[in-house]
């Protein structure tokens, strides 16, 4: 019996003939799948590949900024992502945030960092962040200097592929953080820090001079103001003497 299916199975396999039309009726539906499947996977990588560097550019724009944002820079930003990322629909969101990173106490101990949320905005169906939404995003974010800030910049885009399979679409999401470049801060405009402080020029870069920040008078920092700031400095002059500063009356 056993030598009989031997036999059986071996005749089998040395049998080459077949039926071309039979074979391709039965395969052909298999390979169109797994094409189809292949071709969903590389597009929605591609998708992803494109929101992600639309991502990285409205982040570097950004840490370019030495000028107030507003919202209608926000608007255009959300343009600007609609356009970049090759948008299917008019499902594009975009939320941008500022976080500072603060440590308390001293040593290398986990667990005394905190961020704090400086201003964030959102376009589309997203909503700006929220103090209490740093505990989430702690993870996320890297460890700066002490008061050093960081740019989130998060981007959700509708994908709808041609090929209908498992579902008719889902969310591309893409996030980033990005150093500010050229100014330690990125201030936005009637914006806060989550503890009602308001972002104001200190003098460095950003804001008025009557602002907090030690700032030298009229020390040219962009954006400084030549009005009761220069009318102040007018009265008083800082004259070096032996590498010390010597106030002297004009």
């Amino acid at each position: 019996m056993t030598a009989r299916i031997q036999k059986s199975v071996s005749r089998f396999l040395r049998d080459t003939k077949g039926d071309a039309s039979l074979e391709a009726i039965i395969i052909l539906p298999a390979l169109i799948v797994i094409f189809a499947i292949s071709w969903l996977y590389f597009d929605v990588m591609r998708q992803q590949a494109i929101n992600q560097k639309a991502n990285y550019t409205i982040g570097d724009i950004i840490s370019r900024e030495t000028e107030i944002l507003d919202d209608e820079y926000i608007d255009s930003a959300r343009d600007l992502l609609f356009h970049l990322a090759q948008a299917q629909g008019d499902d594009v969101d975009l939320r941008i945030s500022v976080v500072q990173y603060n440590k308390q106490g001293t040593g290398l101990s986990i667990g005394n960092e905190t961020y704090d949320l400086v201003w964030s905005a959102a376009r589309g169906d997203w909503s700006a962040l929220t103090q209490g939404d740093m505990t989430t995003y702690r993870p996320l974010l890297p460890i700066l200097a002490v008061g050093d800030q960081t740019i989130i910049v998060e981007t959700r885009d509708w994908y709808q592929p041609l090929v209908h399979l498992a579902n008719d679409g889902f969310d591309i999401s893409t996030y980033s953080f990005t150093r500010p470049r050229f100014a330690s801060q990125v201030i936005f405009e009637g914006a806060n820090d989550g503890s009602g402080k308001t972002w104001q020029n200190n003098g460095w870069g950003n804001g008025d001079q009557d602002a907090p920040g030690g700032s030298l008078c009229n020390n040219n920092a962009e954006n400084a103001d030549e009005g009761d700031a220069s009318t102040e400095c007018a009265s008083t002059t800082t004259k070096p003497t032996n590498g010390k500063g010597k106030k002297k009356n004009t």
